[in-house]
């Protein structure tokens, strides 16, 4: 009986696996996925597609290297699966006996470096192109952050700009819930942000890479760059967009458990439309740009913390407040409650547990003392208390 109860046992397990396997892959044709021009593809096996010289040369190399190791695979194993049938000992071949032969040591010393010089030459002329920075159009430097991209535009048209792109909401929560339902557009799928990368078509875009905490890579397929962004360090690489449209990458670098959520949306528009968003952008800076010496009341500040935390803070400490594993909760924390704001400034400004914890230097000292404050008096903390920006602001200098 316990031979049979044994075999019962593994046929109903490999049934249950079998109708499990089933279910996900009905559940996953139930999705109208499409093709995502700029992103990925369905059942994508090459390259995408290029919208810069780069790419394209990239992609060229991808090819010719391919064929060259094809056409070397299939001569070596061919002429050794020849030699071992041809001459094999059951037809009458005996072994030669012989020590050395100068024509073949030649052969085969010139032959691969004549084959390492054809790949080698078209692959640096590549490689030093997409290392060359020099007169660019528009200089960006962007900030990896755990795990958000900041955008800074330090030199050509739209200089003075910044901003922070993060994952929509909305798809976070989707995640949240279990990914997306049947129905759902998942096209872009964890690739949506807030605050797309914007730059103008069939111009030089010199992009700074460094990070605020722990190292990201800044990779744009269709455009073929990938640049580590390094704590501490600054690297750089280009891009010429020839094409408007939207464009996606991802962080390509292992930065912890939110890496996932990581994504890069580029926007590359004409050169009219660039100018009007650059524009635009301005006038939004300019009216969004708080005093820090403003005083403002507990109910103002409050639902500007509100919107601070959803889109920086939320992700990690969740909306309850509650944190999640290694996440420590804000509902009732020590720190959130000490009447001393400085504790909460400081951790807030410089961040904590061996980056566990992100600074996050780059928010304005209103939106730090909006976000503070809201955790102050949100969910179970009613201290009543109120971070005015000033105090921020100092604990800065």
């Amino acid at each position: 009986m316990s031979s049979f109860h044994t075999r019962g046992f593994s046929i109903g397990g490999t049934w249950a696996r079998l109708t499990a396997f089933a279910a996900a892959w009905f559940t996953t044709a139930a999705f109208a996925v499409n093709d995502l021009p700029g992103g990925p593809a369905v059942n994508q096996l090459n390259l995408h597609p290029p919208v810069t010289k780069i790419a394209e040369e990239q992609a060229w190399l991808h090819w010719f290297m391919l064929i060259i190791c094809t056409v070397i695979f299939l001569a070596v194993f061919g002429v050794m699966f020849y030699s071992i049938w041809k001459h094999r000992k059951s037809v009458g071949h005996k072994a030669a006996n012989f020590h050395e032969s100068v024509a073949v040591e030649i052969a085969w010393t010139v032959v691969p470096f004549i084959i390492i010089i054809l790949m080698a030459l078209p692959a640096t002329k590549v490689l030093v192109a997409s290392k060359d920075t020099t007169n660019a159009d528009l200089t960006i430097k962007v900030t990896g952050y755990q795990w958000k991209w900041g955008y800074d535009y330090i030199k050509g048209e739209g200089e003075g700009l910044a901003f922070i792109s993060t994952l929509d909401t909305a798809q976070r929560a989707m995640s949240d819930a279990g990914g997306p339902k049947p129905g759902e557009n998942v096209d872009n799928y964890l690739l949506k942000v807030d605050n797309p990368l914007v730059v103008p078509v069939d111009k030089k875009i010199r992009i700074i890479t460094t990070a605020n905490d722990v190292i990201h890579a800044f990779m744009v397929p269709s455009f073929g760059i990938k640049q580590d962004a390094i704590p501490g360090f600054v690297r750089d690489t280009w891009f010429r967009a020839e094409k408007t449209g939207d464009y996606y990458g991802q962080c390509a670098e292992l930065c912890g458990k939110e890496h996932a959520y990581m994504p890069i949306h580029v926007k590359v528009l004409s050169a009219e439309d660039y100018t009007q968003w650059t524009a635009a952008e301005q006038k939004k800076a300019a009216a969004k740009a708080d005093d820090p010496n403003k005083v403002w009341t507990l109910d103002d500040i409050l639902k500007r913390g509100e919107k601070v935390y959803a889109a920086n803070c939320a992700a990690c400490h969740q909306a309850n407040g509650k944190g999640a594993g290694p996440i420590k909760p804000l509902d009732g924390a020590a720190v959130v409650l000490d009447a001393d704001h400085k504790k909460q400034i400081h951790v807030v400004l410089n961040g904590q547990n061996n980056g566990a914890m992100p600074s996050w230097k780059q928010l304005s000292d209103t939106d730090i003392a909006a976000v503070v404050s809201f955790t102050k008096n949100n969910w179970s903390n009613k201290t009543g208390q109120l971070v005015q920006p000033a105090e921020v602001k100092a604990a800065r200098n």
